[in-house]
């Protein structure tokens, strides 16, 4: 018993107390892999919040750690990811300039304060609030945040110094009047870096299992890619010495060494202009991770537990604000190159993270020469599969009310940023699902032939009684859909004068809020003055049994409360 305490805080508990040798040889080589792709990505993506290439390197090795100790996925890969650095540089932005000792200061704030959002809802079972990111809202949102992070990487693919700040248009106004400043070099090497990346990512592992070699080798190597572009470009640049003799911009130095141990600042004034950004980062954060846990998941029929998941990923963004690094999250790539290579458990996650520290320690000069062009290319490749257009066809076609709310979400994310636009896509989400909820549909409802089944009267051949109207509404009642029912009984008694009996079919009601049951109180009252007496069937055990608790019963006699419309049909000599 005591075990399963422990196991519930710390998940790690479970894999470790089944772990055997059989599980090792795939954590090894998922590790390994992992840590090859993830060396460069941690330091684009941190180049992409505006921050130093090593602090997201720093975010790749305790923070992972943690998670693996207190997450219920077996092989999400936790670390710095395209999405939140792009909020991370929008949170920021405003509070000091990039790069400077302010802002790193910030972002170890910023990531406190994520972890500390995480935790707090994770300890108070608040997953059920991922619910408010709908999918067309999280398809539009990262949609638009994949081009917006494409463009931000324009001043490093063509070597030019764009404005900070600037939008998509301003950003393009910008290159077209200052066209002589861009580095003719650079543009080579960044031309030269996506058509490798991409080449690899398409065409090596059919290339290869052409060769003979199986098709799980083969992918495996394929996610060494950007590894392999990484050194090729840094070797060049170090070679022809491009960044002294053609103004290429190359990393530059980067500190060799563990992470060290920081302290965020406790400005209350900081916390407090970081607070809703942070809460939209943990909230962007976690229903990211846990789309990604829940599809690996179920690949080997495994279990996450969502309030965990919160735990698990506000741990590691408090252990990155206290070791140097950038908000983390759950990598949707990254998680996949984990999960093909083999991972079994969050082992996996651990060597990645020591090969991670090895490099920080021992390997870090390597990259002194490496071109920030090449760094803008693999982010750009990153998130070419982020811009999912296929979902507004769809919700287009399924849905018009879900397409409304991909397009606002993509279009006030393009136009006012990423803040905005996740909050305009939550708001349009819930303004959209009140409306349709206020308008419920309702089935006035028949006998199929001599059965016990009643259907629509508008999409079958039924019989029906003309001094019994019965009707379904297919929603559950609040106060938002109410007045609609009410008004719709009304009327349907006036336009049938004949009516003596309306029985309300119940079968798809889930609950009746306060503002309901008066309501509906109401109705009965009219009903009662109109010569019409209004019955309930098929009431669900939950929804009685609160009924029963209030005198709603008593103010519904006469009419009944019947098991099934069968019985109501049958009492009411509509047979």
């Amino acid at each position: 018993m005591a075990t399963q305490g422990i196991e519930k805080v710390i998940p790690a508990v479970g894999w470790l107390k089944s772990y055997s040798s059989n599980d090792l040889p795939g954590d090894l080589t998922a590790g390994i892999i992992t840590a090859i792709l993830l060396v460069p990505q941690a330091m684009a993506y941190s180049i992409l919040a505006g921050l130093p290439p090593e602090v997201g390197l720093y975010a790749s090795i305790l923070p992972p750690i943690l998670y693996a100790f207190f997450g219920s996925s077996r092989t999400l890969a936790v670390g710095p990811v395209a999405v939140a650095s792009l909020m991370v540089a929008a949170a920021l932005g405003t509070i000091a300039i990039p790069g400077s000792a302010d802002y790193i200061y910030a972002a170890l704030v910023l990531s406190a304060l994520i972890g500390l959002f995480l935790l707090i809802m994770g300890i108070a079972k608040l997953g059920f609030l991922a619910n408010f990111l709908s999918h067309p809202v999280m398809s539009g949102f990262t949609s638009a945040a994949a081009i917006v992070i494409a463009f931000s990487q324009l001043k490093h693919l063509l070597g030019i110094e764009i404005p900070r700040g600037s939008r998509i248009d301003q950003s393009l106004s910008y290159i077209f009047n200052h066209v002589s400043d861009i580095n003719g070099l650079t543009v080579i090497i960044s031309g030269i870096s996506l058509i490798l990346l991409y080449s690899l990512r398409q065409y090596l592992s059919p290339l290869l299992i052409r060769f003979g070699l199986s098709e799980k080798i083969a992918k495996t190597l394929v996610k060494a890619g950007p590894m392999f572009v990484v050194l090729l470009m840094t070797l060049l640049s170090a070679k022809m010495l491009w960044n002294e003799t053609n103004g290429l911009v190359v990393v530059g130095s980067i500190p060799a060494g563990l992470p060290p141990l920081t302290v965020p600042s406790f400005d209350f004034t900081l916390w407090r202009e970081l607070a809703v950004s942070a809460a939209l980062i943990a909230l962007v954060s976690f229903v990211e991770s846990v789309a990604i846990a829940r599809v690996l998941a179920s690949k080997r029929r495994q279990k996450i537990d969502v309030n965990q998941e919160l735990v698990g990923l506000g741990v590691a963004n408090i252990g990155a604000a206290f070791t140097g690094g950038s908000p983390v999250c759950g990598g949707f790539s990254r998680s996949v190159v984990n999960f093909d290579a083999g991972a079994n458990t969050q082992l996996a996650a651990i060597i990645t993270a020591a090969l991670i520290a090895l490099s920080v320690l021992f390997f870090t000069p390597l990259f002194y020469y490496l071109p920030q062009a090449v760094l803008a290319a693999i982010i750009i490749i990153a998130v070419l599969g982020l811009v999912d257009l296929k979902a507004l066809k769809v919700n287009w076609t399924y849905s018009k009310s879900d397409a409304a709310a991909w397009l606002v979400t993509f279009a006030v994310v393009m136009a006012e940023g990423i803040e905005l636009g996740i909050i305009a896509g939550i708001v349009v989400s819930l303004i959209l699902f009140l409306w349709r909820s206020s308008k419920p549909h309702i089935a006035i409802v028949g006998r199929v032939g001599s059965s016990e089944h009643f259907r629509n009267i508008k999409r079958h051949t039924v019989r029906t009684c003309a001094h019994v109207l019965a009707m379904r509404v297919d929603e559950s009642l609040f106060f938002a859909n109410t007045r609609y029912f009410e008004n719709y009984v009304l009327s349907a008694i006036v336009d049938q004068p004949e009516v003596k009996h309306v029985v309300f079919i119940c079968s798809a009601i889930n609950a009746i809020d306060g503002s309901a049951l008066e309501s509906l109180e109401t109705l009965i009252s009219d009903l009662k003055n109109a010569g019409v007496t209004f019955h309930l069937a098929e009431v669900k055990g939950p929804v009685m049994d609160r009924l029963e608790r209030t005198h709603f019963l008593e103010h519904l006699k006469p009419g009944k409360v019947y098991l099934s419309t069968h019985d109501a049909f049958k009492d009411l000599d509509c047979a």
